[in-house]
């Protein structure tokens, strides 16, 4: 069941009404004292009590800003929750929080709240009441949290206390944004974490880097005019890279973890409406947020009950990760930020305006991607990122807004390490890894990485647009023999009980046809089996069964070079005019297209 259904989501005022309807589905699994809401059985790893006070927290990101301008039915449930959760005599005490707890994460929102509604949140409690409340939350100054955004949370709740005139600790909240601060790259980018141990450029840059640093300008920019003008500056630095990651229907690039959080994809479009000057035209900036809003909101991904499922456009635990509850995806209601700003602002003014004209080949040399433009197919070639949440995340060659991209199976065997746009390999045949890089270098719009999957073997690959598709070319150095299969883009099996699904594999190209489109690759030297294997349902992020056009093959010990066309697009006619050529040469590899030299491949 789809709460918002029925519900335009045009202008302020259905915006404001959808809150009101995400958030009362869920609130139906409230606990009697309201500081606990669990929709279903399913668990996180973290305790019980976490996943439940998520329920209650999170949905605050939506509810916060509506209670600025807005009304909402609700706040005295709200507020019993708060008093309940940090009384240690209460049945639904939430608890000690300590190093790394996840309750540190919940207390964020609630810091926020104290600082844009106390009327609602903390002017109606006792003098006991808030007391407590400002205990509890103060406890996050005494505990260790993660070297990354989470910083920010302890940010959010020290400026929370301090706007209330509860007891705060401002030297570590300025101590922790100093930190955040060396996360910092350039023209707008951060790492989520020290860049030198693995911090990641994905999604939580724009929807939690950038917007508590909004955030916090706007609450304590007053008194830290300095650094609110750098993460105010920052952001909007940003603002025209981030919008390279939509396409025309307001789809986001799938790419990294969290996925399940949907909808916070245009929590960064929402707070830039705290800059009085967002470098972008309103009408740009309210189409941006509006189409990513209004996509998410009419996919199937509520449960028969209306609750938000954990998954991504459907839902599916399988690409979940281990701190995803029932209550996670509500931090998707941190898009609900422009309901901050009062309706004469420019924002909601505006018209949507489309999104403006990209280059259809444009690089990003800090997120290590190749941003790529055919049409209605958005796609980014990725020179992979160090991460323990799954390979498949972060690894793999290209991420689009249309194919989304799968992950492994629970089965072993070929076909079954995620291998859609991802080189895959085995020793034995049986367990299969994707690749891994260790290196990445980004030179003009082409791609090189380096992969070390064993001692003794080395995976050199380098990958270029070749629009409507891409090239990779793969040098491959061992001292064994291995299996190797490597895959195109995943495509949804609608019509596969009809004429209008093809699976169609010649000696050298992998291509099927479906009425969702076209997804294909071709072994360039002929030297690899072709086929299209059926992945196991529901590892896909975008549908629930998909087929890969997959290359496979094994490689002796020594050195090899393999060289794969791929071409994906929602166009089921699409194909190149002229396809990717390549040559070996005695310095390596020439790849060539419509008659000009992509890039040449040579050894080190």
């Amino acid at each position: 069941m789809n709460p918002v259904a029925e519900n335009p989501l045009s202008d302020r005022a259905d915006f404001e009404r959808a809150v009101q309807q995400l958030v009362d589905p869920l609130v139906t699994h409230r606990s009697d004292g309201c500081a606990r809401i669990r929709p279903t059985a399913t668990g996180a790893q973290f305790p019980d009590v976490s996943a439940e006070l998520e329920g209650v927290s999170r949905p605050l990101w939506g509810i916060v800003p509506l209670g600025v301008h807005g009304s909402f039915e609700g706040w005295e449930q709200f507020r019993r929750g708060l008093v309940n959760g940090t009384d240690r005599a209460h049945a639904e005490y939430w608890g000690e929080p300590d190093d790394y707890s996840q309750k540190l994460v919940e207390m964020a929102a609630i810091g926020v709240g104290l600082a844009y509604t106390p009327e609602r949140l903390w002017e109606p409690l006792s003098s006991n009441e808030q007391s407590r409340l400002a205990e509890w939350l103060h406890r996050i100054n005494t505990v260790s949290l993660h070297d990354n955004n989470w910083l920010f949370f302890r940010v959010m709740v020290n400026a929370g206390l301090r706007s209330v005139g509860a007891r705060h600790d401002w030297t570590t909240t300025q101590a922790d944004l100093d930190r955040l601060e060396s996360f910092y790259e350039r023209d707008g980018w951060y790492t989520d974490g020290p860049a030198a141990e693995g911090g990641a450029v994905d999604y939580y840059l724009p929807w939690a880097m950038h917007f508590y640093g909004l955030l916090y300008a706007d609450i304590a920019g007053g008194d830290d005019p300095e650094r609110a003008k750098r993460f105010r500056d920052r952001a909007c630095a940003f603002a025209t890279e981030y919008s390279r990651w939509f396409d025309r229907q307001g789809r986001a690039l799938a790419f990294g973890r969290s996925l399940t959080y949907r909808f916070a994809q245009a929590a960064f479009w929402g707070a830039l409406t705290l800059c009085e000057n967002p470098r972008l035209d309103w009408d740009v900036l309210r189409g941006l947020w509006a189409r990513n809003v209004r996509w998410w909101l009419r996919q199937p991904i509520f449960t028969d009950g209306g609750v938000l499922s954990v998954g991504y456009r459907y839902p599916t635990l399988k690409p979940s990760e281990p701190y995803n509850s029932p209550n996670s995806p509500y931090w998707a209601m941190k898009a609900f930020v422009p309901l901050l700003v009062a309706d004469d602002h420019p924002f909601w003014q505006a018209d949507e305006a489309p999104l403006p004209e990209h280059p259809p080949v444009h690089s990003q040399p800090v997120a290590r991607k190749v941003i790529c433009r055919d049409g209605a197919h958005l796609f980014a070639l990725s020179g992979g990122q160090k991460s323990i949440y799954a390979r498949e995340k972060y690894s793999k060659f290209a991420y689009s807004t249309e194919f989304g991209f799968s992950v492994a199976s629970r089965r072993i065997g070929a076909g079954n390490a995620g291998h859609d746009s991802a080189i895959a390999l085995s020793l034995d045949g049986d367990q299969y890894v994707i690749q891994d890089p260790d290196e990445t270098e980004l030179s003009g719009t082409t791609i090189r990485t380096r992969w070390h999957p064993w001692e003794g073997v080395t995976v050199d690959s380098w990958l270029t647009p070749a629009l409507p598709g891409h090239v990779r070319i793969h040098r491959v150095r061992t001292n064994r023999s291995l299996h190797a299969e490597e895959g195109g883009f995943a495509i949804h099996k609608t019509g596969d009980d009809t004429d209008d699904f093809k699976r169609e594999t010649t000696a050298t190209t992998a291509r099927t046809t479906a009425p969702s489109g076209v997804s294909q690759l071709t072994d360039l030297f002929g030297e690899r089996a072709t086929t299209i294997v059926d992945q196991e349902p529901n590892t896909n992020l975008m549908h629930g069964r998909t087929v890969v056009p997959t290359l496979r093959g094994t490689v002796d010990a020594g050195e090899h070079w393999l060289a794969t066309a791929v071409l994906a697009s929602p166009n089921e006619k699409s194909v190149w005019e002229h396809q990717p050529a390549v040559r070996r040469t005695d310095s390596g590899v020439v790849v060539t297209f419509d008659g000009t030299t992509l890039f040449e491949c040579s050894p080190d």
